[in-house]
C-alpha cells in the first residue's frame, strides 16, 4: 500500500468523524441507489453553507429519486486540508479562493472551480444591539468583546481585510475556527459582538441583529464549487456541482442572503 493510499485509509476515519451525518455504513457514494437517480454524493461545504446547502441538498434529493446527500460542513481551510490528505468527497464548496487553490492545486479538483455565490460581511450582535454598536469603530471601543473567526478561516481573513480598510486595531476576545463558532459566541452572550456573514446572521435573526457597515464592500467572498479527482461517484458529482448552479439553487441562496455570483 503506497503512501496516498495510507492516507486516504486514515483520513476515512477522519471525515466520519467530522461529518457526523448520521448515514448508515452501507451508504457510500458511487453507484446508483436502487437503479435511480445518481446514488449517493458526500459534499464538504463551508460552515456558513450549513442552511442553505442543506435545503439544496433536500431539493437535489427530490430532482433525482433515490440518490442522497452527505454533507460534511465545517471551515474551508479544514475542509480542503481533508481534501489534501485523501478524505473521501465527491464535491467541495469552498467560501473563499484560497482555499480552493489549495486543493486545485494539490492536483484534486476535477476541472476549473466554478464562482456559485458571493457573501457579504455584518456585525453580528445581540438581539436589542446593547451596546449601540453602529459600525467597525465601535468593536475598538474599551470594553467591547468582540469574535473572529481565526485568520487561516475565510470570514476571518476578510473580517481582517475590513478591519484594516478603516484603520481599525483590535484584539479579540475569541478566534474562532468557523463563522458558526464566531456567532455562537454572540448568541450565548459571551460576547459583544462578531464579524459574521450576512446570510449567518440572517439565519440566526431570532438571536441576533445584523449591522451593515460600508466596510464590508471591500471584503466581499466568492464561493467556489468543483467536483473532485477522486470522487468516489464522480457521476453524482458533476450532477450536484450542476444543480448548486442551477435556477433553483440560485433562489434559495438569494433567499437566504448571498449574492449571486
Amino acid at each position: 500500500m503506497n503512501a496516498r493510499a495510507m492516507r486516504r485509509v486514515a483520513a476515512v476515519l477522519v471525515a466520519l468523524a467530522v461529518a457526523g451525518c448520521g448515514a448508515d455504513g452501507g451508504r457510500a457514494s458511487g453507484g446508483a441507489a436502487d437503479g435511480r437517480g445518481v446514488g449517493a454524493v458526500t459534499v464538504f461545504a463551508a460552515a456558513s453553507l450549513t442552511e442553505s446547502f442543506g435545503r439544496i441538498a433536500k431539493d437535489f434529493e427530490a430532482a433525482n429519486p433515490g440518490s442522497t446527500v452527505t454533507l460534511n460542513v465545517a471551515g474551508s481551510s479544514a475542509l480542503a486540508n481533508q481534501i489534501n490528505q485523501g478524505a473521501p468527497a465527491d464535491v467541495f464548496a469552498s467560501a473563499a479562493p484560497a482555499n480552493m487553490a489549495t486543493v486545485s492545486e494539490a492536483g484534486n479538483a476535477d476541472g476549473t472551480p466554478s464562482i456559485f455565490a458571493r457573501n457579504q460581511f455584518v456585525i453580528a450582535v445581540p438581539r436589542g444591539n446593547p451596546e449601540g454598536i453602529k459600525g467597525l469603530a465601535d468593536l475598538g471601543k474599551p470594553g467591547v468583546k468582540v469574535a473572529l473567526c481565526a485568520k487561516q478561516v475565510p470570514c476571518g481573513a476578510a473580517a481582517r481585510t475590513a478591519l484594516d480598510s478603516a484603520g481599525i486595531t483590535l484584539t479579540p476576545a475569541t478566534l474562532e475556527q468557523d463563522v458558526k463558532g464566531a456567532l455562537a459566541k454572540v448568541k450565548l452572550g459571551e460576547v459583544d459582538a462578531a464579524v459574521v456573514y450576512r446570510t449567518d446572521a440572517q439565519a440566526a435573526s431570532a438571536d441576533v441583529t445584523g449591522v451593515e457597515f460600508p466596510e464590508s464592500a471591500r471584503a466581499v467572498n466568492d464561493y467556489l464549487i468543483v467536483a473532485l479527482k477522486d470522487a468516489p461517484n464522480p457521476t453524482a458529482a458533476r450532477a450536484f456541482v450542476a444543480y448548486v448552479r442551477s435556477a433553483s439553487a440560485q433562489a434559495v441562496l438569494v433567499e437566504a442572503g448571498f449574492q449571486a455570483p
